[in-house]
């Protein structure tokens, strides 16, 4: 892989990965479009790593006051917030990590090719749109329960189907919750740590314990540097625009996307 291919997937990944239009789908289909080789195991464990860095860096304050929190809860200091959404976030978690061991192989087999990606982007953009146009925004972060964490997170295992978006899906159950956009993009990106973390996890320990040659080194480090950066700045807009421009956009574009791949490979 050469440092122009390694820069172009590391940007698609830090974009996609965090706005709502999924980032395995796009690593899937840039290399389909500019006919490069697929860029490899190692590859795409460094992009979630950069991924991984760039939320929680931008989310560092609440991550140490929700961690300091959940271990006060264990040592019996009571639930204050902070430990109750550190305790949402785990269990929003749970499902992601069973269906993924349990079906990740044959998910990743059976669906990553164009046309599922595109079945994929359209169905969810359609319900993306229709949750955040009808969506009541009454909620913010602090409310949610374990009710919310929990369907939040039956809906983050359905990101496992490229083409559906991690971001994306969350955010949609959110804002069918009754969770303000804002509040449901930042859940969303808090549950992106441990839901991050595993898949990164999860990919290296598929590397580590495949016949993959040593991987180029400067090229890993320079997909996790890169993929950290516009990770970091794509959270910062979109927080600070999402209550504007609302999710419409998003799901154009992924209607427009569909599109153009069930033209070319339907």
């Amino acid at each position: 892989m050469d440092p122009v291919q390694a820069i172009v997937l590391a940007i698609v990944q830090g974009l996609s990965e965090f706005l709502p239009i999924s980032s395995s789908g796009h690593l899937v289909l840039v290399p389909y479009f500019f006919g490069w080789p697929d860029q490899g195991l190692a590859f795409d464990v460094a992009v979630h790593v950069g991924t991984l860095f760039a939320v929680i860096a931008y989310f560092r304050r609440e991550l140490v006051a929700m961690i300091v929190a959940w271990f006060g809860s264990l040592a019996g200091r009571g639930l204050t917030p902070d430990a109750r959404l550190a305790w949402c976030v785990i269990l929003g978690t749970i499902p992601v990590g069973l269906v993924g061991l349990a079906f990740g192989g044959a998910i990743e087999e059976k669906l990553r090719n164009p046309v599922a990606v595109a079945t994929m982007l359209s169905f969810f953009g359609l319900l993306m749109w229709l949750a955040d146009r009808f969506g009541k925004s009454v909620r913010d972060v602090p409310s949610v329960g374990w009710r919310d964490a929990l369907l939040v997170g039956c809906a983050q295992a359905l990101s496992l189907m490229p083409g559906t978006s991690r971001s994306g899906v969350t955010m949609t159950m959110a804002r069918t919750l009754g969770l303000t956009r804002e509040a449901a993009a930042r859940f969303s990106f808090l549950l992106a740590v441990p839901g991050i973390g595993m898949a990164g996890a999860y990919e290296g320990l598929k590397l580590v314990t495949s016949d993959v040659p040593h991987p180029d080194w400067g090229i890993i480090g320079l997909g996790v540097a890169v993929a950290a950066v516009t990770g970091y700045l794509c959270i910062a807009w979109l927080l600070r625009v999402i209550n504007r421009i609302g999710l419409g956009p998003f799901a154009i574009y992924r209607f427009v996307v569909a599109g153009i791949l069930f033209w070319l490979f339907a």
